[in-house]
């Protein structure tokens, strides 16, 4: 039997934007348990449609619906009847005909996916803040100790096998996860509303930063198998392209690790018009590669370190197809493939190897916008995301030999890798495909060397190549370095006290340097 502690449903205020699983509730609701429903606007006509006896909010509160609907539920016989503490304000509701509300089950206009879609106005967009909906939820959360309140059509299933326990009533450990949900809800709801208005009227950074994300995932481990780790998505990004919102097709659950290294590729190859494949191994990338064919694109990003590339995250900018599928599977072992567009023929060869993350993004899209969080003890450091673009215009050519037109399109393909290694990033590239890279030394001449070593080592024909430097050359011994293995072309930023230095290096080697004008550290 329902006791005090487990008080039995008499009546639900139900209102919703989302009406998955609304009738299949309601019919038990009212046949089963024999309950009282008062409802609103839309969800009363879905409702009444269905054959479900519903009471309209107008006719409870006997005041009409008013201002295109923006106030129905802001009356005191609705949040009196959810509010009321029934053992001391039961003379209150006698007094006022104020009815005991028990279950409120409501979820909220739908404003994240409005402000999801690009043609969405500001005046659309304030018109789908809900008002009446959360301060019904959180009336009720708070009062959790007599109302039960439902944010989540999948808790439907978990409340009606509790009133079946309970006779007709919740327990209270159910209603106050229910209520913990519901103010959770509400707040990423605000958050959502205020992260919008924020990025329209605030020129620079919120004043305060709230969460925006919620857990999609709780992950086997973190970095290492001692750390606890999970994955949150934020709730504004539903339509934005990348590793958050692909489908996986195959393969183990992804790991930290995974998750990390393909969002750094994927972003990367978003960067090239043509068809790209990255390959992205602990945070770097080490093969990169361009050309009219996406397979023969991986080829040569493959060939470019298939030493580093083994146990690889593998993206593309085309969908993968079979032949592209067939040339992985043989050549190597690989953690993640993530494209925009998977074929069947493709999943079929993938499925050979079935522990490969296969991730279809369903479209590419543009390169990530918005704030890069770094978190540091008690803060957080926030940046606006690097999507710096150089184009041919924007360069300064420095060096007294002027630069080819294929040395331009190499230092370009250059610069737009170099920005996603990891700094001090030197990279050497040819015919659109990187040869060497060195990354995240401690001095550039360090990662210069390195990048000299592996293309090498892979039996690179280094002269001709272009180097990238993310950020200038303190000294000329990079450049030096660069002339020993025959580079004639460098891009970087310029801005060193010993700019001429390194210009009068450049010129002894007959090389050509230009300078952009903007560097690209990435730690």
């Amino acid at each position: 039997m329902a006791s005090v502690a487990n008080p039995k449903i008499k009546r639900a205020l139900i209102s919703v934007s989302n009406k998955k699983g609304l009738i299949e509730l309601c019919t038990k609701l009212v046949k089963d348990f024999g309950i009282e429903i008062i409802s609103t606007g839309g969800t009363l006509k879905t409702l009444l449609e269905g054959g479900i006896q519903a009471t309209d909010i107008s006719k409870y509160t006997g005041f009409p619906e008013m201002m295109d609907g923006r106030v129905k539920t802001l009356h005191p016989k609705v949040h009196g009847g959810i509010l009321a503490r029934r053992e001391i304000d039961q003379k209150v509701m006698d007094d006022n005909d104020i009815k005991g509300i028990d279950l409120v089950v409501v979820n909220l206009y739908p404003f994240v996916e409005t402000i999801s879609k690009p043609e969405t106005t500001l005046e659309e967009a304030i018109e789908n803040i809900d008002i009446g909906g959360p301060t019904m939820l959180r009336s009720a959360a708070k009062n959790n100790k007599y109302v039960g309140v439902v944010v989540d059509p999948d808790d439907y299933n978990l409340v009606l096998e509790e009133m079946i326990k309970f006779e007709g009533a919740l327990s209270q450990k159910t209603r106050s996860i229910l209520a913990t949900k519901a103010f959770t809800h509400t707040a990423s709801y605000d958050t959502a509303i205020s992260g919008y208005l924020s990025s329209i009227y605030e020129e620079d950074f919120p004043n305060r930063i709230f969460s925006k994300y919620q857990i999609k995932e709780v992950l086997r481990y973190g970095e290492n198998p001692h750390q606890k780790a999970a994955f949150y998505t934020d709730v504004a990004s539903s339509n934005k392209s990348g590793v958050s919102n692909s489908s996986q097709l195959q393969g183990k659950q992804l790991s930290y690790n995974n998750i990390a290294d393909t969002d750094a590729a994927y972003e990367c190859v978003k960067a090239f018009d043509e068809p790209a494949c990255v390959i992205v191994k602990h945070a770097n990338p080490c093969g990169i590669a361009t050309d009219i064919n996406i397979c023969v694109a991986y080829e040569k990003a493959f060939a470019s370190d298939s030493t580093s590339a083994f146990g690889g995250i593998i993206a593309l900018n085309r969908p993968l197809e079979k032949e592209t599928a067939e040339r992985i599977i043989n050549n190597q072992f690989v953690e993640v493939i993530i494209a925009p567009g998977i074929s069947e023929s493709a999943l079929t060869i993938t499925k050979t190897k079935e522990n490969i993350r296969v991730l279809d993004s369903k479209e590419l899209g543009p390169q990530a916008k918005g704030f890069k969080y770094l978190s540091v003890t008690d803060g957080l450091l926030i940046q606006e995301t690097d999507n710096g673009i150089i184009t041919k215009d924007d360069l300064t050519v420095v060096s007294k030999r002027l630069p080819s037109d294929l040395e331009i399109e190499n230092c370009l393909f250059a610069w737009k890798v170099c920005k996603f290694v990891k700094s001090n990033a030197i990279v050497y590239t040819k015919d659109n495909q990187t040869v060497g890279i060195g990354a995240g030394q401690m001095s550039r001449i360090d990662s210069a060397k390195i990048a000299a070593s592996k293309a090498i080592e892979r039996g690179f024909e280094t002269a001709g190549c272009s180097m990238a430097s993310d950020a200038f050359f303190p000294f000329r011994d990079g450049i030096d370095a660069a002339a020993e293995i025959g580079i004639t072309s460098v891009i970087q930023p310029g801005g060193s006290m010993r700019d001429d230095e390194v210009i009068k290096a450049s010129n002894e080697a007959n090389m050509a340097m230009v300078f952009t004008g903007v560097r690209h550290f990435r730690h």
